[in-house]
């Protein structure tokens, strides 16, 4: 039996090296997966101003980029990671494209998904979780960044 827990979990980044929340954020990290040709991916605009404002507290946005809903992620590393920066100025870590979901999902997606937890449905779905491990919220896609109960959530992390 593992006894891993999710702030041990490895997480590879877009460029290929390997972090995990701790190494990420001092306090706590809003992941997300997101996907370039999705309704919900203006969101992009509003994730990188929470990253912008929080950043200095604590907080990171990590992208986690995922091809299982709609096929609406198709690019390569270097594409996502180009279409983030040039059209929505991302500044914050993008992980390289994985699956949330099923047997292939990442183990971090995985641990947040166990024990009859339903899995994610869709792109932007976002998981608020401490630098040690600790799940404080889940948001769903329609949730936006700036949504009041969102930014409540982050800011108490924070505090």
């Amino acid at each position: 039996m593992s006894t891993q827990t999710l702030d041990t979990i490895a997480l590879i980044l877009n460029d290929g090296s390997e972090t995990s929340l701790p190494e990420l954020a001092e306090r706590a990290v809003l992941l997300v997966n997101v996907a370039s040709k999705c309704g919900f991916t203006k969101q992009y605009d509003a994730l990188e101003a929470l990253h912008e404002k929080y950043r200095g507290q604590g907080l990171s946005v990590v992208g986690i980029p995922c091809n299982q809903f709609g096929a609406q992620e198709p690019g390569t590393e270097e594409e996502i990671a180009e279409f983030c920066r040039k059209n929505f100025g991302v500044t914050f870590p993008l992980a390289a494209k994985t699956d949330v979901n099923g047997p292939e999902a990442h183990p971090l997606y995985a641990a947040l998904t166990k024990d009859g937890t339903e899995p994610v449905k869709w792109n932007f779905e976002k998981f608020l979780i401490t630098n040690d491990g600790d799940v404080l919220g889940r948001f769903a896609s329609d949730v936006t960044p700036d949504a009041p109960e969102l930014v409540a959530a982050v800011e108490a992390a924070l505090s």
